[in-house]
């Protein structure tokens, strides 16, 4: 059956005729024009239902403010992803960077990756944005770039900031586009806000006065400037300057090509491909890899996508997303990797010999994952080390590797391979939800760390923090993380890792990176699966044994405990219902349930930290409330920014809404899996009902404002040793 066809077919059936008929605003039209958004227009298209949406998700998302799209009718305002949308969003940044620089020239980036209406999107914004003056480099032809490359840009460049349309790894009908400052730093919300609020100004106009135009310059506006892109080879001769001073040095480069065996890189969507390719060709070792899925596809290759039943036994189309680890439970209960089985490794890797290694990226080539074939023979080995894997056949096992345990690898063979400099303090940024391994190897190491909440802004965001003392030759750096944990960096710090359990990495530079006007940086801000791709190249063809054997070698060196993480997503709706009213429907029923889960745990942490509760009666609430699980070695519950955090002497559970759709993310790490998946299963999927223990100790007003009192907590977070580093537009010469 032809899946993609299928889901077209689904949005074409549900799609109103009056939809199909009425674009609003001719987005193909390649001429100036001007488009009036009346009053009549906002009521009909009910955009201050939309706004509500968008505000709502801008103030917590982790990752740009994503939402699904009507693939074939981008002008559907019934999506949170909509040209209008994508207008009204790209007019409102436009005019806050006027007012803030409003003397200045001011040039942007915009780039997309494969998805659907990706290229109408980048279209919008670089026309709006000409319209106002604002020069906006994008590649020639508009083709596809990767998200950290917009990221890298927008830094080396001293731009003031750049967009980049995509849903991440995310399933097909989504889109959003993620916003970049001028340090190629994804949007805070507190930077988000601005922007936010100008559409809201800019509605409001439109009630007072009846209506308000925005203009669009041509698609060939010579304020789109392609020829300054073409001249930079989209930025890749840059970009290879920048890896061959870090992850590509001679030592790696060296042993990728004396390695007698092809590393496989399955381009998921086909982004990749067209940036990666030419970065291995730069490097000299093309050679040494061997390519999936080259082809750009907005349907993905058909990977990851599925036909379920639901309740009635009707099949209808149902979406995975591109998360490679997400886990399933088949009609038996058995469980499985549903991503994984789609790729149809069984079959692609058939004649590959054993201990080939895969790399693969996502649609925005910005994370990694990590799997091998490996004999069966060693699958005690395998199990041995916590490592999750399929069968291929009767004789290969493919190992497929966490975030977690590829990146403790990385980091590993990483700072083993530097060149220390033993008047550096070196330390590493990763999020809470991220492996309690990493800590202990830190620790073993001498590497401080530091923790922060989830989404790599965050990470990006406590880099900065650290710069901004760096740039001031202060003796002694300090950084609070998001345990309120002080952590001293001396006067010249190096970072040698930030990562998060979903797959995106970065390693720190050896020398500090500066851009064309003398910024400085001790680490790019946006996790780059080139930057992974190579270093996993470099690590796996130093290695004599199989990684499975190799992480286990690490855990024995570093005396590491917590061996094992487990991550339980509960999704409280099918995302891949074509039928937007039934989706918005169940949308928000997932996230009553999602939002009742989080503000239970969340609850006891706020109250925790004013003193509201003590540790022993959260122990007492939480004990009447999960008979089936023990409590008795809890040390601590902890708010970190977007989740409530769960200390035991012996493991470590996280529960957090996500920050981009109605799900409950429960993640969980220490030395006993089978505990660790009973804990994040039960603690994830509980309704969050308030027993009378619970009650007894915390009033149910409290519960209703704990979210409040949070984001003002996680407000003071943010705004501690904050980045005030002034930016200036240069006299570019570009």
């Amino acid at each position: 059956m032809n899946l993609e066809k299928m889901l077209m077919d689904s949005v074409e059936k549900n799609t109103p005729q009056f939809i199909k008929e009425d674009k609003i605003f001719n987005y193909n039209n390649k001429e100036k024009f001007t488009f009036k958004l009346t009053k009549e227009y906002v009521e009909k298209l009910n955009l201050r239902s939309w706004f509500e949406g968008y505000k709502k998700e801008a103030l917590v998302s982790t990752a740009g403010i994503r939402g699904p799209q009507n693939i074939i009718y981008p002008h559907d305002t019934r999506f949170p992803i909509n040209t209008i949308g994508m207008t009204l969003a790209t007019l409102a940044k436009a005019l806050v960077l006027k007012e803030k620089y409003p003397n200045d020239k001011h040039i942007k980036l915009v780039g997309c990756e494969v998805r659907y209406n990706s290229k109408t999107y980048l279209d919008i914004i670089a026309r709006i944005q000409a319209a106002l003056k604002i020069r906006t480099l994008t590649p020639l032809n508009r083709q596809t770039i990767p998200i950290w490359l917009a990221s890298f840009l927008a830094f080396k460049l001293d731009l003031v900031g750049a967009e980049y349309i995509t849903s991440s790894h995310g399933i097909s009908v989504k889109n959003a586009t993620k916003d970049l400052n001028n340090q190629g730093s994804q949007y805070l919300p507190n930077e988000s806000i601005e922007f936010v609020n100008k559409i809201e100004q800019i509605l409001d106009e439109v009630d007072k006065k009846g209506y308000y135009e925005i203009e669009f310059s041509s698609s060939d506006d010579e304020l789109i400037d392609e020829k300054t892109m073409e001249k930079l080879n989209n930025g890749i001769d840059l970009y290879c300057e920048y890896l061959i001073n870090g992850v590509a040095n001679r030592k790696n480069i060296d042993t990728i090509k004396n390695f007698k065996n092809k590393i496989v890189i399955d381009s998921v969507g086909g982004c990749a491909y067209n940036t990666l390719s030419k970065i291995l060709e730069k490097l000299n070792i093309a050679d040494n890899f061997v390519w999936l899925n080259k082809e750009e596809d907005p349907f993905f290759h058909g990977i990851g996508k599925d036909i379920k039943k639901d309740k009635t036994g009707k099949e209808v189309f149902y979406d995975w997303s591109l998360d490679v680890t997400v886990l399933a439970k088949d009609e038996n209960g058995v469980e499985y990797f549903p991503v994984v089985k789609s790729l149809n490794y069984g079959e692609k890797l058939k004649n590959y010999p054993l201990n080939t290694v895969v790399l693969i990226t996502d649609p925005d080539h910005d994370r990694l994952n990590i799997v091998q074939i490996v004999s069966i023979d060693k699958i005690d080995a395998v199990k041995k080390a916590g490592i999750d894997y399929v069968k291929l056949d009767e004789n290969r096992i493919l190992c497929v590797f966490s975030a977690n345990q590829s990146f403790l690898m990385i980091m590993d063979y990483w700072y083993k391979s530097l060149d220390k400099n033993p008047n550096s303090e070196y330390f590493m940024v990763k999020t809470t939800a991220s492996s309690k391994a990493w800590d202990e190897w830190a620790k073993s190491k001498g590497v401080k760390i530091i923790n922060t909440p989830v989404g790599f802004k965050e990470i990006a965001s406590a880099v900065k923090k650290i710069e901004a003392q760096f740039e001031k030759n202060i003796e002694n750096i300090t950084i609070y993380d998001v345990f309120n944990k002080k952590v001293e960096l001396g006067k010249n710090p190096r970072m040698i890792f930030g990562g998060e359990e979903s797959g995106g990495m970065i390693i720190g530079a050896i020398e500090p990176i500066k851009s064309l006007n003398n910024r400085v940086a001790l680490a790019m801000r946006e996790k780059s699966a080139t930057e992974a791709i190579i270093v996993a190249s470099a690590l796996v063809s130093s290695l004599d044994v199989t990684l499975a054997e190799h992480l286990q070698k690490i855990y024995d060196e570093n005396n590491i405990i917590s061996r094992y993480d487990v991550r339980v997503d509960i999704a409280y709706y099918n995302e891949s219902e074509p039928d937007i009213n039934k989706l918005k429907e169940a949308k928000v029923l997932g996230e009553a349930k999602r939002t009742k889960n989080d503000i239970f745990y969340l609850a006891l942490a706020m109250a925790k930290l004013e003193n509201k509760i003590s540790l022993a009666e959260i122990k007492e609430i939480l004990t009447h409330t999960f008979k089936e699980l023990d409590f008795s070695n809890l040390s601590d519950v902890l708010f970190v920014g977007d989740g409530t955090y769960l200390d035991f002497e012996d493991k470590f559970v996280e529960i957090r809404p996500s920050g981009t759709d109605a799900k409950t993310k429960a993640y969980a790490g220490g030395c006993d899996k089978q505990l660790l998946v009973k804990f994040a299963d039960v603690l994830g999927n509980y309704s969050g009902d308030l027993n009378e223990t619970y009650k007894k100790y915390i009033s149910e007003s409290y519960v209703e404002n704990c979210k409040d009192i949070s984001f003002d907590v996680y407000s003071k977070y943010t705004l501690k040793d904050e980045d005030k580093r002034e930016f200036k537009i240069p006299e570019y010469t570009f």
